[in-house]
């Protein structure tokens, strides 16, 4: 596996000049400490702990796995020493409610801890990443006395959480959950049921685990509306707040994964185990979509990390392996053959990795602002169009990001050649571990359904109009530079098609409903390209601008402009396939009698 290096350059071109982290954070009531000495500290320590401590680790989980006993399960050598560390630098507390122990930091400044913890080492950081969406959604929805029992010691880290959805029968679709809960004389329920895929259900790093679970009360309604969220810890918090009395809620077997082997994938049973009502009865879904909305943007993350890895391990041995001469003659002729570099397809598969890692981070980092403003601004009006544009942003985020994650790393495996398959080089890890990506917290074509048939087509294609008004305002507003005309003429194209398109189906649906589903993965990739050729666009811009003032970096700023005209020419034309795809109608995918599936 390759040693991660944490792409600070990168990370502070895109928070500091590409979306002006300093000015946002000044506007964020209790962001007061977020200033760019204190941000860039905060970064540079992060990095140091990914970089030394999680990244050496990562194929040793991969390796060794978890491992289940009647007593838990036990995690990776080194893994509850580094979480111990983890906890020691503060790191779960960033963003916290200050009055439950907490940093109070900005939401958008733990995503990029985020991403350098998930790049150098996925399956550790799915144990406390899985806490931050439980805490938003007790603090959220729960009780004045759930939270006192719970967030202090979730805020600092002794406790992690998780989210149990998932059973046998059922993955994303909840409404036929069986999951009973059982009201009881003192208030709480008795919980019983099987949910599977639970990640971090169970391991050895934390005093607690505190899971929030979907069930069904006695007599409630058939369907998602009557599903109800709980809280149901492993131990039962004693009189002090301490772990008390053991919670008859087990691990009974851990999953045996394609990938991301260091973190357990739990089946947990649940045998009448005592647990607490979370928000009103019946409203389960709303109260656990604060955990799903943070846990898409989470995932999205996967997808820019198994990128930026790919890309890191395989332009080193591209740099170092020696293989052919360049067609246009010699580049190191001093040596038996040339470095794979010079070869134009070995360039195409490593421009191909840059430029969905540096697109994704700028797309995660924007979506991650809009939640930031969503929750702190103090302007209602502000907040509401944040948290629209987030809604928007979401699905896009998740599945794109992951699609293009998965495939980054593939050719990040392919440009080792014959060893990339082999185990030594850790390639093959990035593919395992990227592969679930696409597949939980909603697969490709539940988030495609999310976008185009309630963001969009539900909102009378207001959603995409707020974000289309901000690609137009940028096109205008560049139309006179020369220097932009290859990002900005397309973009502007680009964009005018997009509702144009939009439209289209919209008024096939109205005849026949399968439209929708028929269109929806199409649509969602082609929103993605344009997206990220919106945010390329504007590094475009950022680069050229800070040219054309004269700097001391001109090959970082270049070298962007390079990727922008890469990803123009290269990438974004993928989105004429499925523009095509999607207008060509429900007819070839539902024309066939299920019969004549044949082999």
């Amino acid at each position: 596996m390759p040693q991660y290096k944490a792409p600070l350059r990168d990370i502070q071109f895109v928070m500091n000049e590409l979306l002006d982290s300093a000015t946002h954070y000044s506007k964020l009531p209790g962001a007061e400490d977020a200033t760019p000495d204190m941000v860039d500290a905060i970064i540079q320590e992060g990095a140091k702990f990914c970089e030394q401590v999680l990244s050496p680790l990562n194929a040793v989980g991969d390796r060794e796995g978890c491992t289940w006993s009647e007593d838990g399960v036990k995690t990776p050598t080194g893994f509850r020493e580094a979480y111990k560390q983890y906890i020691e630098g503060g790191w779960p507390s960033m963003t916290a409610d200050p009055e439950l122990g907490g940093q109070g930091l900005p939401g958008s400044l733990a995503i990029v801890m985020s991403e350098m913890v998930g790049t150098s080492n996925w399956a550790f950081g799915m144990y406390p990443g899985l806490s931050h969406g439980c805490i938003n959604s007790i603090e959220a929805h729960g009780s004045e006395e759930q939270k006192k029992t719970f967030l202090p010691k979730m805020t600092s880290g002794e406790w992690t959480g998780t989210m149990c959805l998932t059973e046998a029968h059922c993955g994303s679709d909840l409404g036929t959950l069986r999951t009973k809960a059982e009201p009881q004389s003192d208030g709480s329920y008795a919980l019983t049921g099987t949910k599977i895929f639970i990640s971090a259900g169970e391991h050895d790093m934390s005093d607690n685990i505190i899971h929030l679970v979907l069930a069904r009360t006695p007599d409630a309604p058939k369907g998602t509306k009557g599903i109800s969220l709980f809280v149901v810890p492993k131990f039962l918090p004693d009189a002090d707040g301490n772990p008390g009395e053991r919670n008859p809620v087990t691990c009974g077997s851990i999953e045996h994964k394609m990938g991301i082997h260091g973190n357990a994938t739990c089946v947990m049973n649940f045998d009448g185990a005592k647990g607490y009502l979370v928000g009103p009865e019946n409203k389960g879904l709303n109260c656990m979509f604060t955990f799903m909305n943070i846990a898409r943007i989470g995932t999205s993350i996967q997808g820019l990390g198994a990128a930026e890895l790919g890309f890191q391990g395989s332009l080193d041995y591209a740099r170092d392996r020696l293989a052919m001469r360049s067609l246009s003659g010699a580049k190191a002729p001093e040596k038996a053959a040339d470095p794979i570099i010079v070869h134009p397809d070995v360039r195409r598969m490593l421009l191909t990795q840059k430029a969905i890692a540096e697109g994704g981070r700028a797309l995660v980092y924007f979506a991650a602002q809009q939640a930031d403003i969503a929750a702190k601004s103090e302007s209602a009006d502000e907040r509401k169009e944040a948290d629209e544009l987030l809604g928007f942003l979401t699905p896009i985020s998740k599945a794109f990001i992951t699609e293009l994650g998965n495939e980054a790393s593939n050719l990040g495996m392919q440009v080792f050649g014959g060893h990339g398959y082999i185990t030594e080089w850790g390639m093959d890890q990035n593919v395992r571990d990227a592969r679930i990506g696409t597949i939980y917290e909603g697969t490709t074509g539940i988030q495609a359904l999310d976008l185009l048939g309630r963001k969009v087509l539900m909102t009378q294609g207001e959603a995409l109009k707020r974000f289309t008004k901000r690609v137009h305002v940028f096109c205008k507003e560049q139309a006179g530079n020369d220097k932009l005309k290859q990002f900005v003429e397309p973009l502007a194209a680009f964009n005018k098609e997009w509702g144009d398109l939009t439209m289209k189906i919209g008024m096939s649906a109205m005849k026949n409903r399968e439209e929708v589903g028929a269109a929806a993965y199409d649509y969602l990739m082609y929103s993605g390209y344009g997206v990220t050729a919106y945010l390329w666009a504007t590094m475009a811009e950022v680069a050229q601008r800070k040219l054309d003032e004269g700097t001391s970096e001109p090959e970082f700023y270049q070298a962007k402009i390079q990727t922008a005209r890469f990803y123009f020419q290269r990438l974004l034309p993928r989105a004429r396939a499925h523009a095509d795809a999607m207008t060509a109608g429900a007819d070839s995918l539902m024309e066939m009698e299920d019969a004549h599936f044949m082999f």
